[in-house]
């Protein structure tokens, strides 16, 4: 069954998680941990997205963000694609880092922004990377402790989030703290990150209780939130998709620069999509490379179409260029 579109516009509300592929780490030490919230906050501040809750554990993450002004696969983009591509520089491994896309779910606001807050931020505790909720607001790689006040994270958005819980900062923080409290017992909570109809009926309890009225509203697995939630953002993302465009700018953008770049070295399209390794060509295909994947906000994998090699050989003139760069630094 193929993949469903994203459903996204600026301004909107994900629960975005991240898994390493085939459940291996995603970090495996401090240098990755600082290199990975490093790359979140550069990601979040040049595209406009706002971080409300995140967790970093070993093999996977979750965040709540709102997206910028160029989206959310934008933000994504540039904040994973370097960093997957300086991980595995650093672990001398080759290939993909995190397991196929990552998960968004749209959420409806009014109604999940406070327990996402919540779930997000009780992953540490769920996952035993700490014992107890004092640990929790010690824990450098999660959101809570930034909300509290015990650190600071200049890009993580506090004010809006204390908002929720009480107009002055000293109760609002007692209060999120007992709110936080409070959910320690409810669990993982599948009906928020699970199926769009179990969400839309208003989670496990209301189905297992009975109490689900027969005429449900729509449901989407890529959407959190009430049936008529549902609907309105389907039709909204039916509507936008009418409006776009029918060929990519960025796409059409990158073969201008290759086309461009080509003309001006003397080099063929034909010779550089033909995997010749000529110095000159070689070196025009990792500079476009670098080009395509950091400016533009290409994928890797469509980097590699428009220049004619694979994934792991667009991946590969990253890691030549960190290795240059590190032997100049010393």
């Amino acid at each position: 069954m193929p993949r469903q579109a994203r459903l996204d516009t600026p301004g909107a509300l994900h629960h975005v998680i991240i898994r390493g592929i085939e459940k291996r780490p995603i970090v495996q030490t401090a240098e990755d941990r600082d290199d990975f919230v490093a790359a979140l906050s550069a990601a979040a501040r040049t595209t406009g997205t706002a971080i409300y809750a995140w967790a970093l554990l070993r093999n996977h993450s979750h965040l709540l963000v709102r997206s910028g002004r160029v989206g959310l696969p934008a933000f994504m983009r540039k904040w994973l694609t370097g960093y997957a591509i300086r991980y595995n520089h650093r672990h001398h491994r080759y290939g993909h880092l995190f397991q196929n896309r990552y998960k968004s779910i749209l959420c409806e606001e009014d109604a999940y922004f406070r327990e996402l807050v919540r779930y997000i931020h009780l992953n540490p505790v769920r996952a035993r990377h700490v014992e107890n909720l004092d640990d929790l607001e010690r824990y450098p790689w999660c959101g809570h402790g930034v909300l509290l006040g015990k650190a600071k994270r200049d890009w993580q958005e506090t004010a809006y989030v204390l908002e929720w819980f009480g107009r002055l900062p000293r109760d609002a923080r007692r209060a999120y703290r007992q709110y936080i409290a409070e959910g320690v017992p409810l669990g993982r909570r599948p009906e928020l990150v699970g199926g769009g109809l179990i969400r839309s009926l208003g989670g496990w309890s209301q189905v297992r209780s009975g109490r689900v009225p027969r005429a449900h509203g729509r449901a989407d697995e890529r959407i959190l939130g009430s049936g008529e939630f549902v609907d309105r953002v389907i039709a909204e993302a039916t509507e936008q998709l009418q409006a776009q465009v029918p060929r990519d700018r960025r796409l059409r953008e990158a073969q201008q620069v290759i086309a461009a770049q080509c003309k001006s070295v003397e080099v063929s399209l034909a010779e550089l999509r033909g995997g010749s390794r000529r110095a000159p060509v070689a070196r025009l295909r990792t500079e476009l490379a670098q080009h395509l994947v950091r400016d533009l906000g290409l994928p890797l994998a469509e980097a590699a179409r428009q220049l004619g090699v694979t994934t792991s050989g667009i991946a590969r003139a990253f890691t030549r260029t960190l290795r240059r760069k590190g032997r100049k630094s010393t």
